[in-house]
């Protein structure tokens, strides 16, 4: 995909790519950032956005990716592609942080998979080479030194070392006590040249020493001599050093030798984590955004929703100023927009917004709209925004746009989406107006998808007259005068021109005569826009009213039946309730009359017959049921009982508790330094070293502590 460079610029996209590029840790992802280009393959936009998406939310959660920063090793991978080369140590310990740091990723991605599965594919065709950090390790220390057991011949090279330097000391220190007892050496008695202890000998002394002289004083009162007993030593130190040297060296080359079967291994682990660099520095700027990722349609479609315009929105958010979305909606029904309005109501932002929004999901950065939004993907974005007058070029505004147009209508096609500000400015008004409208229908014939701004009413008959076609309108408050930044679609807009002016003090008697100046026509067809839109206005202000009192009278419904409910159901258990206790009344009169008669005859056959008649009676009129039914009810009846019981009774004794409670007034003691003081519920017992104010320092002996006074007892 080739994207003109000029579109590009007009978008503002590479100030995107700039701030996005300001996230990046590490050099090469910092390249890759600063090289992206919106792509057209619908699978490769999806699969970067969905990487980005998975990285945005571990910024989100608990399960955050362990750092990915390196040190490039491209150098060092073509040094190792040489044979017999040799690498530096620093170069081992940046190979061994990256071998290390894509392991670790590995590991983490690996116990995560079902979270970041996007992020987990780029990892599964690396190896985990654990071998080249064993190497490593086994040759050089944490500290960037090659260890003394490197190998063998190294370890008794460093013993010799270490041995000579021990002797050179012990040598050293017998020749500056014996020529010191003499009286050959001056005050100073020694000092270092050429990193090597030498005797401070007195010039007139200077053959009583034996030894290689090494230098002299500025004055030459002193004379500088390395003993000759010293001087053996430190030979055999310098042949032992060159050793080491060269063992290191030869150490180097293996280990460069070694790394060389793992160079494509080395370069996948570096290519992987300057990619995490990119998806995480996107992510970056995706969070401060707030933005996410839309919905990728394979029909072409431009639905945003409640979308802003990233840099404007960062801008605003700096100085604390609001940032008003807009929703734009292209389809095969409706693919290109005409906007129209006055100046400074936002129509150009609004443009901008479309074209870098689209540009920013096919390079893989996610943006700021509703979740809900959906984009698809183009082949061309084409853009003419501006005044691209040209003084190099001799070209005027309205020749260079008649250039661009001349290129577009090259380009343009059914995946083509193409954004112009001002259409069909720069020229006379009437026949720049007709050159335009001719452009648009060829646009529309060709089927593209775009959205233009104009003043020019021909645009806005011609978007009223075609099917695939229509208006739209950036709104202004019909009272101030003010731009709302709210785009409303399906209605041309009003330039509101001489209201404006009107507004702006301009007196009435030139507007007027402005007015006689054009057609009756143009002044009444732009009036009766500017009237349709303050109609429009009210129209949704009823409307919103409406909808607010519409919800408004749901909810209070929805209470009514909540409540109606409620009382149908208590008058249900009181009718029961009633009709219960009236069986009961009538039970006990009954049972009432049959104990009178026994008390008066004290008959108990006849008693027991006329209970037995009243206990079958009433049986009669019983449901059965279910004996493990009516079990369960008893059991699910007595656990409430017992629950409210207990809870009843914890209530009692916690006010009962609480009414029991009597705060002892503790007595004020004066408390001096030395006491021996414990704090309320301790039994540790600390002395005051100091008192402050109504705080004192309390020494317990192993620690001391700070305690307001108020909370020690004397002991």
């Amino acid at each position: 995909m080739s994207i003109p460079k000029k579109t590009l610029e007009d978008l503002e996209f590479n100030v995107v790519i700039e701030n996005v590029s300001n996230y990046s840790v590490t050099t090469i992802g910092r390249d890759l950032i600063n090289s992206l280009e919106p792509e057209e393959e619908f699978k490769k936009i999806d699969f970067n956005l969905n990487l980005v998406s998975e990285y945005l939310s571990s910024l989100e959660n608990d399960n955050n990716f362990p750092n990915h920063g390196f040190e490039s090793v491209s150098r060092e991978l073509k040094i190792i592609e040489i044979e017999n080369s040799q690498l530096e140590i620093e170069s081992f310990r940046k190979i061994k942080h990256l071998v290390e740091t894509s392991i670790l990723h590995i590991k983490f991605l690996k116990k995560f998979k079902t979270y970041y599965k996007n992020i987990y594919f780029l990892t599964e065709s690396l190896d985990l080479e654990k071998t080249i950090i064993t190497e490593i390790n086994s040759v050089i220390d944490k500290y960037g030194f090659i260890k003394d057991n490197a190998t063998l011949e190294l370890l008794d090279i460093r013993k010799g070392i270490n041995t000579a330097k021990s002797k050179i000391r012990q040598t050293f220190s017998s020749a500056l006590s014996s020529y010191n007892s003499s009286g050959y050496l001056d005050e100073i008695k020694e000092s270092t040249m050429d990193n090597r202890r030498v005797l401070a000998v007195k010039a007139m002394y200077r053959r009583k020493v034996k030894g290689q002289m090494m230098g002299s004083s500025k004055t030459g009162s002193i004379v500088y001599i390395e003993p000759q007993e010293t001087l053996i030593q430190s030979r055999k130190l310098q042949d032992l050093l060159y050793d080491e040297d060269q063992e290191v060296k030869r150490i180097l080359k293996e280990l460069t030798a070694f790394l060389n079967p793992y160079i494509k291994t080395i370069s996948k682990y570096q290519n992987y984590l300057a990619h995490i660099d990119v998806i995480y520095s996107k992510a970056k700027y995706a969070y401060e955004i707030n933005a996410v990722k839309p919905n990728i349609s394979i029909d072409k479609k431009v639905n945003l929703k409640n979308a802003f315009h990233p840099l404007l929105f960062l801008s605003n958010k700096k100085q604390n100023i609001k940032t008003y979305p807009q929703s734009i909606e292209l389809d095969k029904k409706n693919r290109i927009l005409v906007i129209s309005g006055p100046n400074a109501g936002g129509k150009s932002i609004t443009l901008k917004t479309i074209g870098l929004l689209q540009l920013m999901i096919q390079s893989g950065i996610l943006i700021p709209v509703h979740p809900s939004s959906e984009l698809s993907i183009f082949k061309n974005v084409i853009s003419d925004i501006g005044d691209n007058q040209s003084i190099e070029n001799q070209l005027s505004t309205y020749s260079y746009r008649l250039k661009n147009m001349n290129s577009f209508l090259r380009k343009c096609n059914s995946d083509t989406l193409f954004l112009i500000d001002e259409f069909g400015t720069g020229s006379d008004p009437e026949l720049g107006g007709a050159l335009a409208e001719i452009f648009l229908e060829v646009f529309y014939e060709r089927e593209s998808f775009g959205v233009i701004t104009t003043h020019y009413s021909n645009l806005k008959l011609l978007a009223d007259e075609l099917p695939f076609m229509s208006n739209a309108n950036m709104q202004f408050n019909d009272k101030t005068l003010e731009p709302t930044f709210n785009l409303i679609t399906g209605q041309a807009g009003s330039s509101f021109t001489f209201e404006v002016a009107e507004k702006n003090g301009i007196p009435y008697s030139l507007i007027n005569r402005a007015k006689k100046k054009i057609e009756r026509g143009k002044v009444r067809f732009d009036a009766t826009i500017a009237k349709l839109q303050k109609q429009r206005m009210q129209l949704d202000k009823t409307t919103s009213s409406l909808k607010d009192e519409e919800s408004k009278f749901k909810r209070e419904n929805e209470k009514l039946n909540v409540t109606n409910d409620k009382i149908k159901s208590k008058l249900i258990n009181y009718q029961e309730l009633f009709d219960s206790n009236q069986r009961m009344i009538v039970v006990g009169n009954k049972l009432n009359d049959i104990a009178q008669r026994y008390f008066n005859d004290n008959k108990k056959r006849n008693l027991v017959t006329e209970v037995i008649k009243l206990v079958d009676t009433l049986n009669s009129k019983r449901k059965k049921v279910n004996f493990s039914k009516n079990k369960l009810d008893k059991n699910r009846k007595k656990r409430t009982a017992q629950i409210l019981e207990g809870e009843l009774k914890n209530i009692r004794k916690e006010k009962k508790n609480i009414k029991n409670i009597v705060v002892p007034k503790k007595t004020k003691v004066d408390l001096k330094i030395g006491d021996k003081v414990r704090l309320e519920d301790s039994r540790s017992v600390g002395t005051i070293d100091k008192i402050e104010k109504n705080k004192a320092i309390v020494n317990y002996g192993t620690f001391t502590t700070e305690v307001d006074l108020v909370r020690l007892d004397i002991v």
